[in-house]
Order: C-alpha cells, then sequence, then structure tokens
C-alpha cells in the first residue's frame, strides 16, 4: 500500500491551483477532494488536510473522525466559519495566501518525511595522521554496499574526503554551495544533489578546494537533519575538536589511535577536549609497521572501550601515496572492521552496548 498523502479539500478551482503549485514547489503529492463528505476515504490516513474556507462541512459532524493536522487556507484571512461547526475538526491554523506561502510549503514537506533516522557515526582522529578520515571513507563505503550512505566532511583543514574518493572533479553540492542553509530542508535537497561515488551509490559532502572556511553552525545544523532524516548510515569526519549543533544525534563517535605512545598522549587531550555531548564511544586503533603498544593497552590508557584493531591493510598506503582514489577491498581487514561495527550499530540498543 502507498503512504498517505496530504489532503487537499476545496472546490475553488484558483485556490486548488494554488494549493497545487505549493505541493509541487514541497516535492509532494497530494490527494484532493472538493469537500470533507468526497474527502472521508483518506481522511483519516492524511498526514495534513488543507481546506479551503469553501468547503462544507456536513450536518452530521459524527460522521467525520477527529484529527489534528487540519490547517484552513485561503486567499484571505476570515473570521467566517466553515459552513458549520469546527470545533470537532480540531482546526490548527487559518491561513492566508500568498503571506504564508513558505508555511504551507514547509507544513506540506514536513508532513510526508519518514520518521526514520539514519544511524549517524561519527569518526575523528586522536593525533595527526591518526587515519581518521580514511576510515570514515572506508566505514562510509562499507555502509553504501549494504544500503543509502552519505559521508559528511566536517573537518575544513582535513584535505577533502572528495579528493580521498577521487570525487573532486565529480558536479554536485559542497559546503560553501550550502552555507547559506537553514531551517528544515528536505532530505531530497541535500542527498540527491551530492557527488555520487561511481562504486556502490555512496554520497559524499566535501569541503570545496577554493573555500576552506567552516560552515556557519546554523548551516551544519540543517544538512545534517536533512542528511540524517531517512534510512541508511551517515558517516561524519570529525574534526578533533568537534562542537556540533546536533552532536546529541550522533549514535556513536569513534576515535582513531596509532598504536604509539605519543599519539595516545595526542589523544588524551582530544578525548579530553571533546563537547560533552560527543561523547566518544570507544577506540579503533591503528596498528603501525612496528607497533609500541598493544590494543588493550591503547584502551586502557584512554580509559575506553576498545572497538577493534585496525590491522596493516596491503597496499593501502602505496595507494594512497599515489593520489589515486581509496578502494576498499572486501575482504581486506579495513572493510572486516567495518562490518563487525556496522553490525554492532545495527540496531540503536546496540550502540551504548
Amino acid at each position: 500500500m502507498p503512504p498517505p498523502r496530504p489532503l487537499i479539500v476545496t472546490n475553488d478551482p484558483d485556490l486548488l491551483d494554488d494549493l497545487l503549485r505549493l505541493a509541487a514547489a514541497a516535492d509532494v503529492e497530494v490527494d484532493v477532494a472538493v469537500d470533507i463528505v468526497a474527502a472521508r476515504p483518506c481522511w483519516p490516513r492524511a498526514p495534513l488536510v488543507l481546506l479551503g474556507p469553501d468547503a462544507a462541512v456536513p450536518a452530521d459532524l459524527a460522521a467525520v473522525p477527529r484529527r489534528s493536522c487540519v490547517l484552513v487556507v485561503g486567499r484571505e484571512k476570515t473570521d467566517r466559519r466553515l459552513g458549520g461547526d469546527l470545533a470537532d475538526l480540531v482546526v490548527e491554523a487559518e491561513l492566508a495566501l500568498p503571506d504564508a506561502e513558505d508555511e504551507v510549503v514547509r507544513r506540506l514537506a514536513e508532513s510526508v518525511v519518514s520518521t526514520d533516522r539514519a544511524r549517524t557515526i561519527g569518526v575523528m582522529g586522536g593525533c595527526g595522521g591518526a587515519g581518521a578520515s580514511v576510515f570514515a571513507a572506508a566505514l562510509a563505503v562499507t555502509a553504501a554496499r549494504r544500503g543509502p550512505a552519505v559521508l559528511v566532511d566536517l573537518d575544513p583543514l582535513g584535505g577533502g574526503v572528495d579528493v580521498l574518493l577521487g570525487l573532486e572533479d565529480v558536479a554536485g553540492l559542497r559546503w560553501p554551495d550550502l552555507a547559506s542553509a537553514s531551517g528544515r530542508l528536505l532530505p531530497s535537497a541535500v542527498r540527491d544533489r551530492l557527488p555520487v561515488a561511481t562504486r556502490g551509490g555512496l554520497r559524499v559532502l566535501s569541503h570545496a578546494r577554493h573555500d576552506q572556511r567552516e560552515p556557519p553552525a546554523e548551516a551544519v545544523q540543517a544538512v545534517l537533519d536533512a542528511a540524517c532524516r531517512g534510512d541508511g548510515v551517515v558517516v561524519l569526519d570529525l574534526p578533533r575538536r568537534p562542537a556540533l549543533p546536533m552532536a546529541a544525534a550522533i549514535d556513536a563517535v569513534v576515535v582513531v589511535v596509532p598504536a604509539e605512545v605519543r599519539a595516545v598522549a595526542a589523544a588524551l587531550s582530544v578525548v579530553a577536549g571533546a563537547d560533552r555531548s560527543t561523547d566518544v564511544t570507544g577506540v579503533v586503533v591503528r596498528r603501525p609497521p612496528a607497533p609500541t603498544l598493544t590494543a588493550e593497552h591503547v584502551a586502557e590508557s584512554l580509559a575506553l572501550p576498545l572497538l577493534g584493531e585496525l590491522r596493516l591493510e596491503p597496499g593501502l598506503a602505496v595507494l594512497l601515496n599515489s593520489g589515486r582514489p581509496l578502494r576498499i577491498r572486501r575482504r581486506g581487514p579495513l572493510a572486516m572492521l567495518c562490518d563487525q561495527l556496522l553490525d554492532r550499530w545495527e540496531r540503536p540498543a546496540e550502540v551504548a552496548a
């Protein structure tokens, strides 16, 4: 059965044209009825009802189920009632066009947004050169093999995840294009316009080479909220001093730390300085060619759960140093660790485990 659609109830052709135009602007399909009696099949399930002032309320209001999210929308605000007693219709507000056009578009868009929310995983480095961006990209690539996935670069000084994935010349939105974003955006307005990796369909939001400025907090809030509404996974490549407006909505934050003494010393400062709402979930320990510490020792020193040890990936260093795009072998140690973590966070209840 298709999902329910917003309902427009009016017999005024001019008002109907206006409301259909606003529905198109919101990228929303609607049902239409000439009056409340004709609207009965759709009335209970519609996520939103836009009721024209011309709509006649039936004499037997008991035949009209009580519901919320009913807006009276006309071309001019009027105090007159709709041909009957509106009390039992639970009218939420009366709006007048054209002044209320933006509000109508917003309500239409919000009414059909899925209540699903993507699992959101942040990755940050415990020190410079820890490999956090590579791990974040690998986690996103692995997630994209399972379903929808978005990789968001939140570190303007990190070199760009689009370069890491070979997407620097692929058309699509970057952070400078979204710097003026605010409020509640349609998920499709963000996700569908991002550069897409050729393999797996991973969508990537990165900084631009010509503009490395950090986007305003309001823009970050709006864009991340839109990117995270829906199913799938959103991976955030975080700076080492994250201060995110929507940090409370992050399901897990991973810190990547090489198994070296100086790296652990630096990571202690990073973990201690993390915003309280960006509490670190655990540590992934990267094993260098000549480790001086065990993964368990690193986790114990940081007082964090050990999420996994990232062993050497054959050929990865040579690939990255050559400037070629990152490729994740399905059965390599990097993909295997990412799969283990994604399995661990498959259900929200397991995130805090």
